[in-house]
């Protein structure tokens, strides 16, 4: 079966580096392919090329005739003028709300990336970076398709909604091609990985464990020739010394090889130890919450909680997306008080808090010099480093620790950021997104340092690789008022989600059944009692809509507290939101009156 797609030796440059140099690979129809690779590698770079959107310096790219295909990059852009059913429904022909309501994989789109939430008559303009992303990914995902190419899709999503994504695509029949450096998705998604490494793409059969384990032998196998070639003469003369006897070795020799591969590997984490090591440097009392009640505009995120977090707990926080958990870890941080209750914190607490917003620092500092004025030398665990070292754990190699800050992309800044805040030596971390803008081997690094870190540790994250693997316990914020125990972790948390969507659900079923039982009481006649039912049924489902717009409206409000200009616009979409939903339980009351 012939490639959808085909790249014969093709090379592309950026400036005097190759990002390409002289690939040659093809997708089948049968193909989902994970993209990986360091940042600035050439991934994104890949894509364009593979899709048309980049012509080659060199070499070839084809297609099979009439394909049908998607792309979603970072740079995606929309029509300022559109609305969200501009966008993602009307290109594709579905004039009618009955046309695409009865098809069941929009419907599923819609409802699994938030459009209906969003409200589909929305305005993009005023969308955030992340709610364009996911109105370009549902335009693209309402499509009927032959090869679908995606980049960084995971980003901006939940933990709910990139388990909904997954499930999508595995139940597509396209093939797929996906950059992403969020490891459960690539394990749960894709069937091959292509590393993109100093201008090659590697291929590997399999999703991330599979590459993990492949690149790991292959390295192994690089380390085991180089040995060969360099020490050839003294290994022949010993082995020719040993004699017959030492050829039933060899086996043993691949052993010892793979021993030294893993020679380096951290243990599994002995929390007993840690939670031992943090308690003599924090205490007993490190952040506790004393019947608290918090609030992000009219809605309770929380209310008379008591919580306590005590030294060595490792807590991720997981919700959906607009649910206040980068609100709850301000509070934590003690960046914003509660409304009502106590935060407590314990005299010894040192405490460190990335957000998701960065920090400026003096554009013409150096990285090392950036690093290095917060201290030259930090212990974290069982790591004893130089600000140097460090920065190298952060994807700052000897070369680029010599750049300019203000010459770094916002990735970079990000891992800045986290390199200062830990050069500082806390003994309590609360991190809001720590792998945004971090690549796969970045990743590692930072894993391997909190894995071992002696401290506490309150992580909110979609990354279910870094939850599972350096948090003992995850919490969950439902939009009951309370921060809820998960004791099966993220599993446990998708579950209950899942049960809350279906029992709302049955409720708004309930509602309509009981105003068509009332109008089947008042006597009306057929015709009478169906308009009655839909047009009540319209109405319900309106309000149900603008009511969570405005939700989420104060979150954005709440986010916007120090941008006036920002404020103000929001201001008047909240206003006009308002007098829309005046307007409809208006009618809604003029509707019931008539019934009864």
């Amino acid at each position: 079966m012939s490639n959808l797609i085909n790249l014969e030796s093709v090379h592309f440059s950026h400036g005097v580096k190759p990002l390409l140099d002289g690939v040659s690979l093809g997708i089948a129809a049968s193909d989902r392919i994970g993209v990986v690779g360091l940042n600035g590698g050439g991934k994104t770079t890949l894509l364009e090329v593979l899709s048309g959107t980049e012509k080659p310096d060199e070499g070839r790219v084809s297609q099979s005739r009439d394909l049908r295909l998607a792309v979603v990059t970072q740079r995606t852009e929309l029509p300022e003028a559109s609305t969200v059913r501009n966008a993602v429904l009307d290109p594709h022909g579905f004039d009618a709300e009955h046309e695409w309501a009865a098809d069941p994989k929009v419907r599923s789109v819609l409802g699994g990336l938030g459009m209906t939430r969003l409200g589909l008559d929305t305005p993009v303009e005023n969308f955030s970076g992340g709610e364009r992303r996911r109105v370009a990914l549902a335009a693209a995902l309402v499509r009927e398709l032959d090869v679908l190419v995606l980049d960084e899709p995971t980003n901006h999503l939940d933990v709910e909604g990139v388990r909904w994504l997954a499930d999508h695509l595995l139940e597509r029949r396209c093939a797929l091609v996906i950059v992403t450096h969020d490891r459960w998705f690539l394990d749960a998604v894709c069937n091959r990985t292509w590393e993109v490494v100093d201008g090659r793409v590697e291929q590997y059969e399999g999703g991330y464990a599979d590459w993990v384990y492949a690149r790991a032998e292959r390295a192994r196998l690089a380390q085991q020739a180089e040995e060969k070639r360099r020490n050839l003469a003294r290994k022949e003369l010993a082995w020719l010394q040993r004699g017959a006897k030492a050829r039933t070795s060899k086996p043993r020799y691949r052993v010892e090889a793979a021993e030294a591969l893993i020679s380096d590997v951290p243990p599994a984490r002995d929390t007993v130890e840690l939670v031992s090591f943090a308690r003599r440097r924090l205490g007993k009392t490190v952040i506790e919450l004393e019947d608290v009640d918090l609030s992000i505009g009219d809605r309770a995120l929380l209310n008379g909680v008591t919580w306590r977090i005590g030294p060595g707990d490792r807590v991720g926080v997981v919700g959906v997306n607009g649910s206040g958990k980068t609100t709850l870890l301000n509070l934590l941080a003690g960046e914003r008080g509660p409304d009502a209750g106590r935060r407590i914190e314990g005299k010894t607490v040192r405490l460190a808090h990335l957000s998701q917003e960065l920090h400026d620092l003096p554009g013409n500092w150096r990285v090392l010099e950036a690093i290095e004025d917060v201290a030259e030398r930090v212990t974290l665990g069982k790591y004893e480093l130089t600000a140097s070292q460090l920065g190298e754990k952060f994807g700052f190699g000897k070369g680029r620790q010599w750049t300019s800050v203000a010459d770094l992309s916002g990735g970079e800044k990000r891992r800045l950021q986290l390199a200062r805040l830990l050069m500082a030596e806390p003994n309590v971390l609360v991190l809001d997104e720590p792998t945004n803008d971090l690549d796969i081997d970045t990743l590692q690094q930072l894993e391997d340092l909190l894995d071992t870190w002696p401290g506490t540790l309150v992580v909110v994250s979609h990354d279910r690789y870094l939850v599972e693997r350096v948090c003992d316990t995850v919490v969950a914020l439902f939009g009951d008022g309370r921060v809820t125990d998960l004791p099966g972790g993220i599993d446990e948390y998708l579950t209950r989600r899942l049960s809350l969507l279906e029992a709302e659900s049955g409720s708004l079923g309930k509602q309509a059944g009981g105003v068509a039982a009332k109008a089947s009481e008042q006597g009306l006649s057929g015709a009478q009692e169906r308009a009655a039912r839909k047009e009540l049924s319209k109405l319900e489902r309106q309000l149900d809509k603008i009511g969570k717009r405005e939700d989420d409206m104060h979150v954005r409000l709440a986010e916007a507290a120090t941008e006036p200009e920002r404020l103000q616009e929001l201001n008047a979409d909240l206003r006009a939101l308002q007098s829309e939903k005046d307007d409809l339980e208006t009618r809604w009351m003029e509707l019931a009156d008539q019934l009864d």
